[in-house]
């Protein structure tokens, strides 16, 4: 059994019916929904975090392996493992994971598999680096590769380089799906947190075309009366 067949093993005995049935409707796995045919074990991430910390010096070809399967569990499982060996990897292993989580975004495919790495992966590579190919997830007909680009800017506010969130922001102003107005505008609120300014000049500019979702998302920390200002411009 290879170490991949023993991780998914491992992980199955974990798993809790009850448990999978509700993440099946929480995820949208359902007909017609954006997960649709999705299949849950059933383990709460905690439980998966505590599992990846178990086999953290899983290979390259072991996580690629977990990240192909088809339990979304083990996919996040293979997602945390590759995160975490991001962070302490040397910079020439971060381009090789970084290549790698590029090459398989078709199965980083749900909102929470993206939120789980994305920022640490793409966007910790990208801090010091041109940032081109997230304007080129951001045209993407991927959803998942979209939402990718976005959150890939959460350590780039935190270091309060502020761009590349308002121009994807921008860019993705006419977007269909909701998955993506919720990160826009959340990104867009953690820009506020350390320059409002910011903010209300993105929100002046745009308030008024900006999906509700995303204003009332980006628009959460700020006071009461600002918020019924901008939602006034709708």
């Amino acid at each position: 059994m290879t170490d991949a067949h023993q991780i998914i093993k491992e992980a199955k005995q974990l798993g809790d019916e009850k448990i999978a049935e509700h993440s099946g409707r929480f995820f949208k796995s359902g007909p017609g929904e954006y997960a649709e045919g999705d299949k849950f074990i059933g383990i709460r991430v905690p439980v998966v975090r505590a599992l990846a910390k178990r086999h953290m010096a899983a290979s390259l070809k072991t996580i690629s392996v977990l990240l192909e399967s088809e339990w979304h569990e083990i996919r996040l499982l293979a997602l945390v493992m590759l995160s975490e060996q991001f962070k302490k990897a040397d910079p020439d292993f971060q381009k090789v994971i970084f290549d790698f989580y590029l090459s398989r975004t078709h199965l980083i495919n749900n909102w929470d598999l993206v939120d789980s790495s994305a920022h640490h992966i793409v966007g910790g590579y990208l801090v010091n680096k041109k940032r081109d190919i997230l304007y080129s997830l951001a045209e993407s007909n991927s959803l998942w590769e979209r939402r990718i680009a976005m959150m890939a800017t959460f350590p780039f506010i935190r270091l309060n380089q502020f761009d590349d969130t308002i121009k994807l922001a921008e860019t993705l102003l006419d977007d269909k799906e909701d998955l993506i107005h919720k990160m826009c505008g959340w990104m867009l609120r953690e820009l506020g947190k350390r320059d409002l300014p910011l903010l209300r000049t993105f929100l002046d500019k745009h308030a008024s075309v900006m999906p509700r979702t995303m204003l009332r998302y980006a628009i959460e920390k700020m006071t009461a009366e600002e918020r019924q200002h901008y939602m006034a411009m709708k």
